[in-house]
């Protein structure tokens, strides 16, 4: 079912979100592609990640539109298939946001399987979730081979305990043999802004 029949019972002048998971080839000119669709179809760009991976173009994107229009969007979005880019458009819902503590986290070390996975399964125990997640390898300078090197924004549940989480990660890390940081990403922020001063 299409993002234009669940539409049909839309109110006009009220404003839906489009997701749109984009997969293809890359090349120069893709992201102007893609906002010179919304744009010509009455989206407002809110938020992306993308990335090039391996030769590959991908990302994620969310588009504001008025209801009654998001059909035609979703239309005027998929005539890039035809330029060998993957489009899938879901609706958006509203749903309800738990209050979380925000924590940053950086983990650096020789790369191996099983980096993710493990520090993944410390951080779902402690119904921790990971909002944003950033990964790469590069070539380490002294030992040769890789270095395995990621940042996480990460929510942790009201009334949890950042100083139990800590002793897991870094019982976990210890077993990975990877260095493993966490910060008060909200304390952070409040830094950030200081520094940056009145505007």
């Amino acid at each position: 079912m299409g993002v234009r029949s669940r539409m049909d019972h839309g109110k006009a002048g009220m404003k839906t979100s489009l997701i749109l998971t984009l997969l293809g080839p890359d090349r120069p000119g893709l992201v102007s592609a893609v906002a010179a669709r919304a744009r010509a179809a009455g989206a407002n760009w809110m938020e992306s990640r993308m990335a090039q991976l391996a030769g590959q173009f991908a990302g994620v994107v969310r588009l504001e539109v008025d209801s009654e229009a998001a059909g035609n969007l979703e239309g005027v979005l998929r005539e890039l298939e035809a330029e060998g880019l993957k489009v899938t458009v879901e609706l958006g819902r509203e749903v309800p946001v738990p209050v979380r503590h925000r924590v940053q986290m950086d983990l650096v070390g020789h790369d191996h399987p099983g980096i993710v996975q493990d520090i993944s399964a410390v951080l779902a125990s402690h119904g921790v979730t990971i909002e944003v997640l950033e990964t790469g390898c590069e070539p380490a300078s002294m030992s040769g081979g890789l270095l395995f090197r990621a940042r996480a924004e990460l929510g942790m549940p009201s009334g949890a305990g950042l100083d139990t989480l800590q002793e897991d990660l870094e019982a976990i890390a210890n077993e990975l043999m990877v260095d493993l940081e966490l910060h008060d990403a909200e304390g952070i922020d409040e830094e950030d802004a200081r520094r940056a001063g009145p505007r």
